[in-house]
């Protein structure tokens, strides 16, 4: 039986992080930021649409959908940024939907679905048990702007487009602290693998 995990955060938790140790260990791992931009290709499913919503400024020389000028477009904009997700968020989730289904029928004992708005897009129908990836704000605030180079400003817009990392951890059935090093993400790692396997 094929236990489904959905795995979570928020920006700059460090979901990644935990996201390499899955793939460490062989357990398939359906990444739902890697459909995203798939699906955006040329010749698959959303690319027309998007071109028909937003124009072909948004194109680059090799036709290919440019998604820094699409970001650019969308980020200011309530609903631009929504008629995007109206466009992929569907196509994404059935995509999401045929890749764990057929993982499943497989035999794999565990398939993880790492996506990022699981709470957002109330998602947590198509996984069994989430596990959050969870840093205190002020880490988080610190690390996206280090790696995003942002000012606080900025990056706590970002942060305050989600859904609070505190409200994800309530609701979790597993929590992984990313405070402190990568050793300490990683025992607790083997910690809830173990756990995971008993239950």
């Amino acid at each position: 039986m094929t236990k489904v995990l959905g795995l979570t955060g928020s920006i700059a938790t460090g979901k990644s992080t935990v996201a390499q140790l899955f793939i460490r260990e062989n357990i398939p791992i359906i990444d739902a930021d890697q459909i995203s931009h798939q699906v955006i290709e040329p010749n698959q499913r959303a690319y027309q649409q998007v071109l028909r919503a937003f124009g072909d400024d948004i194109l680059s020389s090799d036709q290919k959908i440019n998604r820094k000028k699409l970001a650019e477009l969308i980020f200011n904009d309530k609903a631009k940024r929504d008629l995007l997700n109206q466009i992929v968020h569907p196509i994404i989730i059935d995509q999401l939907i045929e890749e764990r289904d057929r993982l499943i029928s497989e035999g794999h004992a565990l398939v993880v679905l790492d996506i990022p708005l699981l709470y957002e897009l109330n998602l947590t129908n198509l996984v069994d048990k989430v596990i959050v990836v969870y840093t205190t704000r002020m880490t988080q605030l610190d690390r996206l702007m280090n790696r995003d180079q942002l000012t606080k400003l900025e990056a706590e817009q970002r942060i305050n487009s989600q859904i609070s990392i505190e409200e994800k951890k309530q609701k979790a059935d597993y929590v992984i602290d990313n405070n402190g090093t990568k050793e300490v993400t990683a025992e607790q790692f083997e910690q809830l693998l173990n756990s995971l396997k008993t239950d």
